[in-house]
């Protein structure tokens, strides 16, 4: 029995040990959707973890939480990098993602205070913040402050409407510098030669009393 003990000891450290190793993919690759690293970590934890289980099971007729099973890594390999694609090759073209959302203003107050506040944080103690003037530089101030993507605008002084993501394939990146600080269309102008890949739409959660006084 010391000998199980001992194998089901080791067997529980191989699960830390790829729990650990898997965060640390994870961190690495800063959410990138598809990262090789992160899928090998996930299967190497996933087997751990079965491992473990079926040993628990085999010592002690308990079972873990866990539901999984086992993933043979080679099968693994060629699921992540596809049948006849080589995970390493280029794409030949620029991957463009194009975001609209829009918002209602219910206070331009409320807006201008919350953005007051943000930019408050981000002084320094010794320096007064100037101002907010307007609804634009407080929605900019909110960006700014945040982490400079759309979720830093999921506050309740602003009220999301509806969105639309599109994404399509260019032939080359945008060149900010060729276009004006005050040109609205310029670096979201599709070019001829570009293909438009998707398209979705966004539309904002009701409240659940919106949905039930909507069902009456």
């Amino acid at each position: 029995m010391t000998d199980q003990h001992g194998e089901l000891d080791a067997a529980l450290e191989r699960v830390i040990d790829a729990a650990r190793h898997h965060l640390a993919a994870v961190r690495a690759a800063q959410g990138r959707v598809v990262d090789d690293d992160v899928w090998q970590a996930y299967v190497a934890l996933n087997n751990a973890s079965f491992a473990y289980d079926e040993q628990l099971l085999d010592a002690f007729g308990e079972v873990t939480p866990w539901d999984v099973e086992s993933i043979d890594p080679d099968e693994a390999d060629e699921r992540f990098g596809g049948e006849g694609v080589e995970p390493t090759d280029p794409h030949p073209r620029v991957i463009s993602v194009r975001q609209r959302r829009d918002y209602r203003v219910p206070s331009v107050s409320a807006l201008i205070r919350v953005a007051e506040a943000a930019r408050r944080e981000g002084t320094p103690a010794d320096d007064e913040p100037a101002p907010v003037e307007g609804v634009g530089e407080a929605v900019l101030e909110l960006l700014q402050s945040g982490d400079g993507s759309l979720g830093a605008l999921d506050v309740p002084e602003l009220e999301p409407l509806d969105g639309v993501v599109m994404v399509s394939e260019v032939g080359t990146p945008v060149d900010l510098e060729s276009f004006d600080d005050d040109d609205p269309v310029g670096p979201f102008q599709p070019a001829p030669d570009d293909r438009l890949v998707g398209r979705l739409d966004e539309h904002p959660f009701l409240e659940l009393d919106d949905e039930h006084d909507h069902a009456h």
